[in-house]
């Protein structure tokens, strides 16, 4: 692991109040926290390169079982709680000690840990974006272009994996809208047939009148997406797959605060799933078809997907039929119709755009894109080098920044140079959702590009940030 990512997920795990510990994939301590190294009895130094199993020999098994890539054990530990030992794809394991109630801190501790180390890789994949776009522009061989590809195509499927890490962690970027419940699933049908193949039945049951619900259209479509393909893996490519939609009515005292619901279930006459399995079914990690390279993070994304709409999963099983269920606030009135395209007014720019980001190749494939577009460009590595710069009489036309930085973080940048410029154009860069950078950019007049971006979109944010668009 290179240096960089090592202090990012170090900087993760020291956040954590539960003990945490990083394994390499030989078994060997790559980071540990403080909450870890107090809770050792007798002093016990842990340094990097150690082997985990001298500082938990009695779960030695479990962390060695996590290391061939199985999936998650837990054993109880002295005291109560317990150690679970969580695989990671090959690529070692993450050794966490839960307290004694359990579930709901190990979520929290993963969700935070999935949702920092998101945060690292964003930036990673923002170069390699960056720098392939760059490229194509000045490498005329068929060769090198296939080869440029290959790498973007990777880059793609990185950041994928990083919408689930985020999903899960319930930091994803959303753009929630009114929809009417039914023809969303009337319109994803539509796809389905082709997705499923032809020994599968596809059967509708939409009460009607419809409810409206309120999602961010694409991930709402990878939530039904998810659960449908899981019901045609279950089935083998045989069997009837139902969706249905409801109601539901929630009283004081249940799970979910009390109101009115819509409901949405997805159905298979498919094997079931055993019992003992049915608890874990959401649990990040977790998975069946190790060998058939599942990750474990499937429904764990459709959860946190779900959780941010405000809702809940449920799901029932016995032998032939299994449902998950979709449970998320009605809303009343008209659902939005889709927003047409911003007319901002043109106005000439003046000055340079300052880029300020504390990952030096993504500040220079951002520069590099800028400039190919014509703007001038000045970068600084951090917002105390941003904040002298323009006290200095540096006057940018736009600030574009990233949020999570060592020291002043991008949005205290942000509002110490609006206090001497008001009105001047920002442009917030982060890896996490807006709503959790700020829950009111827009109020601020402040702009948001969540990463990883490429040159053109970067370029299409500065421009409407500017009013150039």
């Amino acid at each position: 692991m290179p240096d960089r990512n090592l202090a990012g997920a170090e900087a993760v795990i020291a956040a954590l109040p539960q003990p945490a510990l990083l394994l390499d994939s030989a078994g060997r301590i790559l980071v540990a926290n403080l909450a870890l190294r107090r809770s050792l009895e007798g002093g016990l130094l842990i340094r990097p390169g150690d082997e985990a199993a001298r500082v938990f020999p009695a779960a030695a098994e479990v962390m060695a079982a996590a290391l061939r890539g199985e999936t998650p054990i837990a054993v109880p530990v002295e005291g109560g709680g317990r150690l679970r030992a969580l695989p990671l794809g090959g690529a070692g394991a993450m050794i966490l000690l839960e307290p004694a109630a359990g579930g709901s801190a190990r979520l929290e501790i993963l969700g935070r840990l999935a949702g920092g180390i998101a945060h690292d890789f964003n930036n990673l994949l923002g170069v390699i974006l960056g720098a392939s776009t760059a490229l194509r522009r000045i490498a005329a061989q068929p060769e090198a272009a296939e080869e440029l590809g290959a790498i973007e195509g990777a880059a793609q499927r990185g950041t994928a994996l990083v919408r689930q890490l985020l999903a899960f962690a319930r930091q994803q970027v959303m753009a929630p809208r009114i929809v009417e419940l039914n023809e969303s699933v009337r319109q994803l049908a539509i796809l389905l047939p082709r997705l499923l193949g032809a020994g599968i039945v596809l059967e509708l049951e939409l009460e009607e009148p419809s409810r409206r619900i309120r999602v961010d259209p694409s991930q709402w479509d990878q939530v039904l997406l998810n659960l449908v393909v899981n019901a045609r893996d279950a089935m083998k490519g045989r069997g009837r797959l139902r969706i249905a939609t409801g109601r539901r009515l929630v009283l004081a005292g249940e799970a979910l605060n009390p109101g009115r619901y819509a409901v949405v279930e997805v159905t298979d006459d498919g094997p079931g799933i055993a019992p003992e399995i049915v608890p874990r079914i959401f649990e990040p990690f977790f998975t069946t078809r190790l060998d058939q390279g599942g990750t474990g993070l499937g429904l764990a994304t459709v959860q946190g997907i779900v959780g941010q709409f405000g809702g809940q999963m449920e799901v029932e099983s016995r032998p032939s039929a299994t449902t998950f269920r979709i449970v998320l606030p009605r809303h009343d009135g008209p659902a939005d119709s889709e927003p047409p395209p911003p007319v901002a007014e043109k106005r000439a720019v003046e000055g340079p755009v300052l880029l300020v980001d504390d990952e030096p190749n993504l500040l220079r494939v951002a520069r590099f894109g800028l400039q190919q577009a014509g703007f001038g460009v000045e970068v600084a590595g951090d917002a105390e080098e941003a904040l002298g710069r323009i006290e200095v009489g540096l006057e940018p036309c736009l600030v574009a920044t990233d949020v999570a930085m060592p020291g002043m973080d991008g949005l205290e940048l942000a509002r110490a140079v609006r206090a001497r410029h008001p009105g001047l154009p920002i442009l917030l860069l982060s890896g996490y959702s807006a709503s959790t950078v700020d829950s009111d950019l827009a109020g601020q007049g402040m702009h948001f590009l969540a990463k990883p971006y490429t040159p053109e979109s970067l370029l299409a944010a500065v421009r409407k940030a500017l009013g150039t668009a």
